[in-house]
C-alpha cells in the first residue's frame, strides 16, 4: 500500500471519528442539557397551533406590537432594510424573548464575522481542514445558542414568578381594581422579567389596544404552556363572565404544584442523566487515551474491514443507548 492510500485511510478515519463525536455530542446535548421533565406533547402541540393562529391573525389584521413599533422607530433606513430580510423577524422575536435589545442584523453580522475568522484560522492551523470548517460553524452558531439559552433561562424565571403575580392580581381584583390596573400593580411590585412583560401588556391596553390583542401579544412574547393557560383563562372570563380572582388563585396553586413536582423529578433523574453522559462519552475518551499512549493500536482496528464494521456497530449501539436513556429519564407531565 503506497503513502497516498495510507493518507486517504487516515483522513477517512479521522473524518468518521469527528462525525461520530459530533453526532453523539449533539444527541447528548439535545437529550440531557434540556430539563429532565417536559411538558406534555399534546400541550406543546396546542401551544404551537395557538401561536400559529396568533401569527396569522396578526398578519391578517396588520397588527404590529408596541415593542416592535418602538424597535423599528429607532433604526435608520439602512438598518430597517436589513431588518426586513428573510428570517430577521423570527430572530427579532428570539432576541426579544431573551430580554435583549440588540438589532437582529448585528447578531447575524457577529455570527458571520466570528465564524469566518475562526473557520479560516482553523482551516490553516489545524491538521485537518474539516476541523477548521466545523470550528467555524460552531463559533458562528455560538451567538444563536447563547440567545436560546438566555431565552430558556428567562422563560424559566418568568414561570417561577408567575404564581406570585397571579396572587397579586387576584387580591387587586378583590379590592375593586380593574384588570389593567391589576396588571400595572404587578409590573410595579414584581421584578424582571415578569415586570417588563406585564408592563408592556398594560401599556398596550392603556394606549388604546384591546385586552385580547394585548394578552395574545404576551403569549407571543412568552411562549409557555403555563402562560397560554393564563391568557386563555382571562380571555374566556372576559367573554363569558365569572370570578376572575378565584380563577387566578386556583391557577397559581396549580402552577406552584407543577413546579414542585418538576424539581422533584429533576432531582430523581440527575443520576440517570449523569450516567448517560459518562457511558456515552467513555468510548471516545478511551479511544483518545489509547491513541496518545499507543498510536499504532487504533489503526490496527480501523484499517481492517471487520474492525471498521465493529466500530460502526458500536457507534450505532451508542446512539441507541442515548435514545434509550433519554426515554428513561425524560418524564412527560
Amino acid at each position: 500500500m503506497d503513502l497516498s492510500s495510507l493518507m486517504d485511510i487516515k483522513f477517512s478515519d479521522q473524518t468518521i471519528v469527528i462525525g461520530m463525536v459530533f453526532i453523539a455530542a449533539f444527541l447528548l446535548m439535545q437529550s440531557f442539557l434540556v430539563p429532565a421533565f417536559g411538558e406534555n406533547r399534546q400541550a406543546r402541540k396546542r401551544l404551537k397551533k395557538r401561536l400559529r393562529a396568533i401569527s396569522s391573525e396578526a398578519q391578517a389584521s396588520g397588527e404590529v406590537s408596541l415593542m416592535r413599533r418602538k424597535y423599528l422607530h429607532k433604526l435608520s433606513p439602512l438598518e430597517r432594510a436589513l431588518e426586513s430580510l428573510p428570517g430577521m423577524e423570527r430572530l427579532e422575536q428570539l432576541i426579544e424573548q431573551a430580554g435583549k435589545e440588540t438589532p437582529a442584523y448585528r447578531v447575524v453580522l457577529y455570527s458571520v464575522c466570528l465564524g469566518g475568522v475562526s473557520g479560516v484560522a482553523g482551516y490553516f492551523l489545524l491538521p485537518q481542514p474539516l476541523l477548521g470548517v466545523l470550528l467555524g460553524v460552531a463559533v458562528a452558531a455560538f451567538p444563536f445558542m447563547r440567545l436560546l439559552r438566555q431565552r430558556s433561562q428567562r422563560l424559566t424565571h418568568f414561570e417561577e414568578q408567575l404564581p406570585d403575580a397571579l396572587i397579586i392580581m387576584a387580591r387587586a381584583l378583590r379590592a375593586g381594581h380593574p384588570f389593567s390596573d391589576a396588571m400595572n400593580l404587578v409590573a410595579e411590585e414584581m421584578t424582571e422579567p415578569l415586570a417588563g412583560e406585564f408592563r408592556t401588556t398594560f401599556m398596550e391596553i392603556n394606549y388604546g389596544g384591546d385586552v385580547r390583542g394585548a394578552m395574545l401579544g404576551l403569549l407571543r412574547r412568552v411562549q409557555s404552556v403555563t402562560v397560554m393557560i393564563f391568557v386563555t383563562s382571562v380571555l374566556i372570563q372576559k367573554e363569558t363572565g365569572g370570578n376572575l380572582a378565584e380563577l387566578l388563585d386556583g391557577l397559581a396553586a396549580v402552577v406552584r404544584d407543577r413546579f414542585r413536582f418538576h424539581r422533584k423529578v429533576k432531582t430523581l433523574s440527575a443520576q440517570g442523566r449523569m450516567a448517560a453522559w459518562i457511558l456515552s462519552l467513555l468510548p471516545f475518551v478511551l479511544a483518545g487515551v489509547l491513541t496518545l499512549v499507543s498510536p499504532n493500536f487504533i489503526p490496527m482496528l480501523t484499517q481492517d474491514p471487520i474492525g471498521r464494521q465493529l466500530v460502526m456497530a458500536a457507534f450505532v449501539m451508542i446512539v441507541i443507548g442515548i435514545l434509550w436513556m433519554r426515554k428513561i429519564v425524560r418524564i412527560e407531565v
